[in-house]
């Protein structure tokens, strides 16, 4: 989780290779309308977010109901999201939240670089605006998006071996 360009797709390409385990762009899920409105470089409301937060619940709750792993990318920048995706943090066995942080500005130099994405890099205050930082109750592995990509996925590694102890 994090903002857009942190480096979220990058990393869970890297942990699904690594691990094996299926992998879904959490972008992919956005419904047509969502992807217009961000490309004409407009901030998605909360209701905007709602079906495609569903999706990703959705994907999430597929694969655990088949006891079946995954790596799935999403922004998830509020606890309400969280929430609502994968349930209040004490309900959240089994599924791990890793939270890419990086200042705004390695953020935008990142995005001044990035081609190919809806997502402008204009939006990147606002979703800085809206960022809630995962606290200690979520549980977070929380990643140093400034490392370059072999170092963030030898980190997360690191962190969801801890975990599965």
């Amino acid at each position: 989780m994090g903002v857009s360009g942190v480096g979220k797709t990058t990393l869970a390409q890297a942990l699904a290779a690594a691990l094996g385990w299926p992998f879904q762009e959490g972008d992919a899920l956005h419904p047509p309308e969502n992807v217009a409105k961000m490309a004409a470089g407009v901030a998605l409301s909360d209701d905007d977010r709602g079906p495609w937060l569903d999706r990703i619940k959705a994907w999430i709750a597929a694969r655990r109901e088949a006891g079946e792993p995954g790596v799935i990318t999403c922004s998830a920048l509020k606890r309400a999201y969280r929430d609502r995706i994968l349930g209040p943090a004490a309900e959240r066995l089994g599924v791990a939240l890793v939270f890419l942080a990086a200042p705004e500005a390695v953020i935008a130099a990142r995005l001044a670089r990035r081609r190919g994405h809806f997502m402008p890099p204009t939006l990147l205050a606002s979703q800085f605006a809206t960022l809630e930082a995962p606290g200690p109750a979520e549980h977070p592995l929380v990643v140093d998006a400034t490392q370059p990509p072999a170092a963030m996925a030898a980190e997360a590694l690191a962190l969801l071996a801890a975990v599965d102890g």
